[in-house]
């Protein structure tokens, strides 16, 4: 990921950015980043956990697209690959004209990073992403990494993350989706 402007933006000016393509941006400490296409494994991942999520949560509570503003000094937005709505965020976002989820709304339940290739990219995910995800009070992140072979299941308690991982034939458990019964290799198969 590049930045593309040099001047620093505020959230309200990316916000309104719009360079009339389909390219897709995340804000990093004031930067907008260009977000690059998925590669067609990380798409499959997210989305056979979409199609698996659907049993247990209403279309309308999920979404690929959505924007999250984060509070902190490393990023302003985040894009996850999937993410997962309370029933009362779902209903604010249905009358928004713009899939973002600001710092005056409530969280998302969960969201999911598809880990893409590169020492950039698995730093952004474990890291940066899992401090920004906890003080935002996003109640699960589920880091899917298939380089590694392994899921990351980040549940927040007492405003830190707690993991588990889970490999193999491990099934995964989730707070929010109590009755999934999903393995790693299910979830990291979906995309081969």
């Amino acid at each position: 990921m590049t930045s593309t402007t040099s001047k620093k933006l505020t959230l309200e000016e990316y916000l309104k950015y719009d360079d009339r393509t389909d390219n897709q941006y995340e804000l990093v400490a004031g930067e907008l980043v260009a977000v690059p296409p998925e590669s067609p494994q990380n798409v499959q991942i997210a989305l056979f956990l979409l199609v698996n999520f659907l049993k247990f949560v209403p279309i309308n509570q999920l979404s690929n697209k959505a924007e999250i503003v984060i509070s902190g000094f490393r990023a302003t937005t985040r894009v996850p690959d999937l993410v997962v709505l309370t029933d009362e965020l779902a209903t604010i976002l249905q009358a928004a004209t713009r899939s973002t989820i600001t710092l005056d709304m409530p969280p998302p339940a969960l969201v999911v990073e598809v880990v893409s290739p590169g020492k950039v990219n698995e730093d952004r995910d474990y890291r940066y992403k899992r401090s920004e995800y906890a003080a935002r009070g996003i109640a699960e992140y589920w880091i899917v990494d298939p380089q590694s072979n392994k899921i990351t299941v980040l549940t927040l308690i007492d405003g830190l993350y707690e993991e588990s991982i889970f490999v193999g034939n491990a099934v995964i458990v989730s707070s929010i989706f109590s009755q999934l019964e999903l393995t790693a290799e299910q979830i990291l198969n979906a995309g081969i």
